[in-house]
This record gives structure tokens, C-alpha cells and sequence, in this order.
């Protein structure tokens, strides 16, 4: 979609008011009637009318408006979370206190690392376990950070470059070694509690959101695919906690 389609403000969505059509989710932008995902979503959708009930990782309060609107149409259907805050009401002794959702390896000693630093002066980068950008973007995000002369702690994946190592220029190691911690994964909700944490640069990925929420953590969103675009737009324009990052990231914008 080109020539300005992409900022149309649709209005007929409830508790969606005048929300772009760029802010939607990526695989429903499209137009093609015979898209996969569309389609996939689309046969979903009438398998979720048939359900006993259906059951959303959120909580009334965040969504009130959206909830009220698939209440109407889905009678039995209910919100259970934050789903990562029930882990807190389990006793240590439990077997499922060791139940977790993480693809990578953490690293805890980010924690250490943290418990060094000044409250609030830590900005925490994690692009979530399946986003990947070109080199330039992560060149270009990485001086911004630099830039911007705060500690930072960030996550980079060996996989986050699309089709190359995550490498990045011996300058910025040299400018950054002082204050910044580079990990491969971390327990993420830990970061986020950490008294040393300021802010969260995230994909806007939902379990990251609704964990920088629960954290009291605000967001910078730089989205990348699927229904981040619009976990971005509630977080900047409905809940006031976040701001966005263009895309086309430039280090200057990422500075500031």
C-alpha cells in the first residue's frame, strides 16, 4: 500500500477509535483477498464463535472499550492476566515455579551489572526472541544509543541481523564499554522491576508490553511485524506510556 493509504484513519472499529490502517496488525494489511493469513485469521474467527469461551491474556482495565466490544459478540469471554504475574502466587518449593516461555539462554549476570548502576538511568533494549533488521538499522540504532551518552542494557541475539551475525563497529564497542552490558538474552522480568531501569526499548511485542506495564516501565516502540503495530498505537496513543521510532530508524531520532 502506497500513497498515503497507509495513514487512512479508519473509525468504525470499536474501542479502535481512529486508528491508521498502518497501525493494524502487518498480516491484515494487505489486498489480497486470497492472503494465507487473512484467510487464516478469517477461518479463526468463526471457529472462535463456536467456542465454549475464549479466554485473553489481559485485563479489563487496559482494554476496557475493546473487551466491551468482543463481550457483545462473544458472550463467555474472559480476561485472565498479566498470565506472567500468576508465577508470583507459586511457592518456591512448587515444581512450576520453574515454568518459563524463554527461546534463548539468560544471562544473569545483566542483574549484577544493573545492581551498579543509579535508579532510573538505565535504558533496556530487547527486540523480543523472533524480530530481525537489516545491518544498517542495527548500526544505525546502535550510535543512537551511543549518542545519546546513557548506560544501556541490551539484548542482541546472534540472529537478530537478517541473514548475517549480529557484528557490530569496534568504534561503538570503544565509545559504550563504560556504560553499557550487551547480553544475548536475560530474565526479562527482572530487568524490567529493577530499580535501575528508566525506560524500555522495545518491539512491542504483546508478553513485552503487558510486562513493561505491570513493571510501571515507559516504552519506546519501534515495531517491526504482526500485531506490534498495534500494541505500539495503544501504548502512545491510548495509554500514554509510550512513543514510537520510525522505522527508517535514523541514530539521530534514537539519540533523543
Amino acid at each position: 500500500m502506497t500513497n498515503g493509504y497507509l495513514d487512512t484513519v479508519i473509525d468504525w472499529i470499536p474501542g479502535m477509535k481512529n486508528i491508521r490502517i498502518r497501525d493494524l496488525p502487518s498480516f491484515v494489511r494487505t489486498t489480497n483477498p486470497d492472503d494465507i493469513m487473512l484467510n487464516f485469521l478469517a477461518t479463526e474467527g468463526d471457529r472462535a464463535a463456536k467456542a465454549s469461551a475464549i479466554i485473553v491474556n489481559t485485563f479489563d482495565e487496559l482494554e476496557h472499550d475493546v473487551v466491551k466490544a468482543l463481550s457483545s459478540i462473544f458472550p463467555k469471554f474472559y480476561t485472565i492476566g498479566p498470565l506472567h504475574l500468576l508465577l508470583n502466587h507459586i511457592p518456591p518449593s512448587s515444581p512450576l515455579s520453574s515454568m518459563g516461555s524463554n527461546l534463548w539462554k539468560e544471562e544473569p549476570q545483566c542483574l549484577q551489572w544493573l545492581d551498579l548502576k543509579e535508579p532510573k538511568s538505565v535504558v533496556y533494549v530487547n527486540f523480543g526472541s523472533i524480530t530481525v533488521m537489516t545491518a544498517n538499522q542495527m548500526v544505525e540504532f546502535a550510535w543512537g544509543l551511543a549518542n545519546s551518552k546513557k548506560p544501556f542494557l541490551w539484548i542482541i541475539r546472534p540472529d537478530l541481523v537478517r541473514g548475517d551475525s549480529a557484528i557490530l563497529p569496534p568504534e561503538f564497542i570503544e565509545e559504550t564499554k563504560d556504560r553499557c552490558f550487551m547480553a544475548s538474552w536475560c530474565p526479562q522480568e527482572e530487568v524490567l522491576n529493577h530499580s535501575a531501569v528508566a525506560g524500555f526499548l522495545t518491539h512491542s511485542g504483546w508478553n513485552s508490553t503487558v510486562e513493561s506495564i505491570s513493571s510501571g516501565v515507559a516504552m519506546v516502540s519501534w515495531p517491526f511485524f504482526a500485531e506490534q503495530q498495534t500494541n505500539c498505537w495503544f501504548a502512545c496513543n491510548e495509554w500514554g506510556i509510550g512513543m514510537e521510532i520510525d522505522n527508517n530508524v535514523k541514530r539521530e531520532k534514537v539519540e533523543k
